[in-house]
């Protein structure tokens, strides 16, 4: 899973969700701790989940602190406007003509990588 996917929804739910999958690998290690194998396979797995949660957890800290700072930094009246949803779209309207795009370009398909690779040979 890519670390922009990871990072760009909530990521209190999803630290929640790591969390939560470490906990039961955790159960499940203490299940199988008769198969050694498989009893470090489960360990390594959840010690790894619960690390991600926690690291997704202090992420959402400071997102919400840099949040909170930036918005006290604003003039009250600024921010009523910024909240309405006319205000919303035509920012993200002037923001996606300055980056020069208007959406996420769409993956390339089988077709167009192999017209791509016959097109440098």
């Amino acid at each position: 899973m890519a670390l922009a996917r990871i990072l760009s929804g909530d990521p209190s739910r999803t630290s929640k969700l790591y969390l939560a999958i470490g906990v039961l690998s955790l159960v499940k290690a203490i299940a199988v701790r008769d198969d050694q194998e498989r009893f470090r396979r489960e360990l390594a797995d959840a010690g790894l989940f619960i690390g991600i949660g926690i690291a997704l957890r202090k992420f959402a800290q400071l997102k919400a602190e840099k949040r909170a700072e930036i918005e006290s930094q604003v003039p009250g009246w600024l921010v009523d406007i910024a909240d309405s949803e006319a205000t919303k779209t035509g920012l993200q309207t002037v923001a996606k003509r300055r980056l020069g795009r208007q959406g996420p370009e769409p993956e390339p398909t089988i077709g167009d990588r192999a017209r791509g690779l016959v097109s440098r040979s």
